[in-house]
């Protein structure tokens, strides 16, 4: 047996991979993630490495390859974790090793660390005293400043010193060498979390959430780690079991990571938990430059820091003993990889707590069809939460306008009459409104009148949008130009946008509502650095009585004075090419829903839409999660879709049309061959692998490269993975292997 073997762990330094043999002796120590001594370089000194990968074939000559020396004795530590997850990513998901190292070890640690220095007296007070009487006789004036207030403290930070008392280096080296001061420094680590002092406070649980915790606590404390859900409607107080359950885990000396799925949610989050257990919270998300990244990873490794919040890379903080792994808003699509590996957090939070006998606790208002279906089987514990947690808190009344009566009624405008009589009575009572448009921009195309044409991006199959300014956008490849003021077809003047995003719906608004304070909260509003903390503490002081915005404004926020949410076209998710888009949609309008009332003032929801009697729509005015369930389950045993069935997309980008139909040719003869070949070793005892495709991906075109999609369907998981890998040896080996790229991606 050959390990492949890593020395630097650092992000930027995983290509760099050596070979060594292992002695039979050692072969039971070492797996992937095992840490070793090696033998090394020239002079062969003893360096410490991991191990990441292990393979029967030597990729250099036998000869010169060294043998690993021995396993290090320091046991599991956070690196051998996370590379063992590395693996079990490549291995599940279908990557390279390095891409999945890449992503389990996101940050640079090659960073300038940020230190704090320091002038320390040496001399006693008296002493200190009689040397600034001696600099001032000099007129040694910068000395004589310094030494006069040395006398009155320790300790002088040199910032103070350089600014304040205009010291130079110059002026200081003669005092350190004559032994009167020292100048000394200390590693500063950047600290994001900044939220005043914190209260301490314990929420009183109610009866519900009483019994979630307890049953967690003693679970916890007879060594059952396993996962739960804890499904609570909006509102339930899910925040208050977590940091109960948190505090729990704190109390036996173990770490907590909290994942949120978006970083819109992470200023009331964190504000929330920091109230609860101050410094020991810390944040971490791709904002951050690479130094706070850098910083707060090493205050984890020190144990500066013991709850890490943060999305879907927070999971890989290097704790040296994580005991909790929290992830709110479970349902969420952010928590699902768009690049290879494309892994799912949730999984992979299931896998590290296995390896580190740490808990799971997955929460939502809403779960996804696959938790909660874990859920009923008995496979995951489910905690129920079905009251709100304010006792004067009450669900939202929730009314369906049916757009089409609207229309024929007279009305074209963008708001029904219903919303724009619940709107004209908030702003009357100085209450908030929160507007829901899950598209951004000012108009979703812009077309001629006269020929019908789209202005489309030139590098990808999808039309451009308009935004404010006149400026056309690529919301797939960033594409932008200016808005044409005749057709480039037909050279007609009838050119116009049609549709409506977030930009154009604030520029109504303003219109209808004079006088009103509206906010807009979308990418292009928090495209910078503190953009999302910005919006949200303005409207929570009240500086705003209308907060339009796309999905990130209805996920998890709680402003006490918005008692009325619009959602202005609840079709636009319901018709999507993805057999996830009924869930998505009543996911989305659920969690709309519960903005609105979660304090003492009554809530109002108006769900604007064209499909008023679709079951999504329905059981989310509804608040009915399990009436929802069981009509989807319905559709997704029929149709053979998760989680019912397993499900393998298989995509295939090019730059060469032609490669890449060769390339997915391939795929499938690979892919049938590898049915086969399961079914005979099982005794033709096999459901047969249904395959759909190979088909153009739903935008086919990406920023000129092409894309096709192979679908694969089976019950059983393990039978999928192995034609996964089937497919990734034959890619590997095949002549177009360096110009088609394949990903794997597990639905």
């Amino acid at each position: 047996m050959y390990a492949n073997i890593i020395i630097d762990i650092s992000h930027e330094m995983v290509d760099r991979v050596f070979q060594y043999r292992i002695p039979p002796e050692l072969e039971t120590e070492i797996q992937v993630g095992t840490q070793v001594n090696i033998p090394f370089g020239a002079g062969n000194h003893l360096r410490r490495g991991y191990v990441v990968g292990l393979t029967e074939k030597a990729d250099f000559d036998i000869k010169k390859i060294k043998d690993v020396a021995g396993a290090a004795v320091h046991g599991v530590t956070a690196q051998t974790r996370l590379i063992q997850v590395a693996w079990w990513l490549k291995e599940r998901y279908g990557s390279t090793m390095n891409q999945a190292l890449k992503t389990v070890l996101p940050v640079k640690q090659k960073v300038k660390q940020k230190e704090a220095r320091y002038i320390r007296r040496l001399l006693s007070p008296e002493d200190t005293r009689k040397a600034a009487k001696e600099a001032g006789a000099k007129h040694y004036g910068a000395r004589e400043r310094l030494l006069r207030a040395l006398a009155d403290t320790p300790e002088i930070p040199y910032e103070v010193a350089a600014n304040q008392m205009n010291l130079t280096m110059a002026s200081i080296k003669p005092m350190i060498a004559k032994g009167m001061i020292a100048l000394e420094s200390e590693t500063v680590f950047r600290n994001p979390v900044v939220c005043g002092e914190p209260a301490g406070a314990k929420v009183e649980l109610n009866p519900e959430q009483r019994a979630a915790v307890e049953d967690f606590a003693r679970r916890y404390d007879a060594g059952i780690r396993d996962t739960s859900l804890v499904f609570g409607v909006t509102g339930s107080g899910k925040t208050e079991v977590y940091m109960e359950m948190i505090a729990h885990v704190l109390n036996k000396g173990r770490q907590v990571i909290v994942l949120i799925p978006e970083i819109a949610l992470t200023y009331q989050t964190v504000l929330r938990f920091y109230k609860r257990f101050g410094s020991q919270v810390s944040i971490i998300n791709s904002r951050m430059s690479p130094g706070e990244r850098y910083d707060q990873f090493e205050r984890a490794k020190s144990g500066e820091v013991r709850i890490m919040i943060g999305p879907r890379s927070a999971l890989f903080t290097p704790f040296p003993d994580p005991g909790l792994i929290i992830m709110d808003e479970e349902h969420e699509t952010a928590y699902k990889s768009e690049t290879s590996p494309r892994y799912h957090a949730r999984e992979a939070a299931v896998y590290l707590a296995g390896l580190c006998r740490a808990s799971v606790v997955l929460g939502s208002a809403t779960p996804s069809m696959e938790a909660y279906t874990k859920a009923l089987e008995g496979q995951w514990r489910l905690y129920r939460l079905r009251q709100r947690a304010k006792k004067d808190s009450h669900m939202a009344g929730v009314s369906i306008v049916d757009l089409r009566e609207e229309l024929r009624q007279g009305n074209k405008s963008v708001f029904s009459r219903k919303l724009t009589e619940a709107m004209e009575q908030r702003l009357e009572q100085g209450q908030q409104t929160m507007l829901f448009m899950n598209r951004r921009g000012y108009a979703s195309f812009v077309s001629c009148r006269s020929c019908g044409e789209a202005v489309k991006c030139p590098h990808c199959d999808v039309t451009l949008t308009l935004h404010f300014g006149q400026k056309l956008v690529c919301h797939y490849c960033g594409r932008e130009a200016k808005a044409p003021d005749r057709c480039p077809q037909c050279g007609s003047p009838y050119i116009a946008g049609f549709g409506t995003g977030t930009q154009k719906i604030e520029e109504m608004t303003k219109k209808m509502f004079p006088g009103s304070r509206v906010l807009r909260m979308d990418m292009d509003t928090t495209s910078k650095k503190g953009g999302h903390e910005e919006i949200l503490s303005a409207f929570a002081r009240g500086e705003a009585d209308i907060l339009i915005g796309t999905q990130m404004i209805v996920k998890g926020h709680d402003f006490p004075k918005v008692t009325l949410v619009g959602v202005l076209a609840a079709d636009m998710s319901l018709y999507t090419p993805d057999f996830r888009c009924g869930e998505r949609t009543f996911q989305l309008l659920t969690q709309a829903a519960g903005r609105a009332g979660r304090d003492q003032l009554a809530g109002e929801v108006v769900i604007q839409t064209y499909s008023p009697d679709h079951y999504s729509i329905v059981c989310a005015a509804g608040q009915d999660y399990e009436s929802f369930y069981r009509q989807e389950m319905v559709y997704r045993n029929m149709l053979r879709y998760p989680p019912a069935f397993q499900l393998l997309a298989v995509m295939a980008s090019s730059g060469s049309e032609d490669l890449l139909e060769q390339a997915v040719k391939d795929l499938r003869l690979w892919a049938e061959s590898g049915a086969k070949d399961v079914s005979a070793a099982a005794g033709g005892d096999v459901r047969q692998v249904e395959m759909i495709g190979p088909a153009q991906a739903p935008v086919y075109k990406v920023n000129d490269i092409y894309r096709k999609i192979l679908y694969l369907k089976h019950e059983n998981y393990d039978i999928l993975i192995k034609l996964k890998n089937r497919m990734d040896l034959g890619s590997r080996q095949a002549p177009w292997h360096s110009r088609v790229m394949i990903q794997f991606d597990f639905a």
